[in-house]
């Protein structure tokens, strides 16, 4: 298939999607939902924290474990969805397995994009957390959320037709985004610290590198998995 007719696909693909979550809104108002009550349990359990040179490493912690598991209540229906409407053989009849991933991973990367920053607003005013570094934060939580997606859009294919759906998306995503993790919590501490490019740089080029394995990895394998 040439470019142009697999970005038509993508782009159908993606349409759809964003068309079909506009008209019912759940994954919408169920991630936003958790997003909410997440924050506000948080901020209502911890209280004030006392200014001190491990509380940007905290905040860092507490948004990004927020993050996560507002992208599992997301993510994973993706393709579940596709297999509860029994429109999923019409799909793979409709579009090649490449656009089909690629407009399934856009459509996540714009979920998952607006509930970050829906999340980082929240922790801001709620937990009271002072971003020192607002364009390094910014690029941090991007290349975060670029990671978990990359690293989820395929394993959500592949529990899409499992009974146990979300135990089963969480045992599989976690040990694969532990690294990721680790990484964007160290690096959004940093940015929270008001650290410059200088010592923010590394985190950065090492949650890309980790998105881009991922992604070419899963643009691979999508088709074995899609079609079986």
């Amino acid at each position: 298939m040439s470019n142009k007719l697999l970005w038509r696909a993508t782009k159908a693909v993606f349409v759809r999607e964003m068309r079909s979550e506009l008209r019912s809104r759940q994954a919408l108002n169920a991630v936003a939902l958790f997003a909410v009550c997440s924050i506000v349990a948080v901020s209502l359990g911890l209280g004030p924290l006392n200014r001190s040179a491990e509380l940007p490493l905290i905040h860092a912690a507490l948004l990004w474990i927020v993050l996560l598991f507002a992208a599992f209540t997301a993510l994973s229906r993706v393709f579940v969805v596709e297999e509860e409407q029994r429109t999923a053989a019409a799909l793979r009849l409709a579009a090649p397995p490449h656009a089909v991933y690629l407009g399934k991973l856009l459509f996540n990367l714009v979920l998952l994009s607006a509930l970050t920053v829906l999340i980082a607003l929240l922790a801001i005013v709620l937990l009271r957390m002072q971003v020192k570094a607002p364009s390094i934060f910014a690029v941090m939580l991007a290349a975060g959320a670029l990671g978990l997606v990359s690293g989820t859009t395929l394993i959500a294919a592949i529990i899409a037709r499992s009974s146990s759906r979300s135990a089963l998306f969480a045992v599989l995503s976690f040990p694969l985004l532990i690294p990721m993790l680790v990484t964007a919590v160290r690096g959004t501490a940093l940015a929270l610290a008001g650290m410059g490019w200088d010592r923010c740089l590394a985190p950065v080029q090492t949650l890309l590198a980790y998105a881009v394995a991922l992604f070419i990895t899963s643009l691979f394998l999508f088709a074995t998995v899609w079609e079986d």
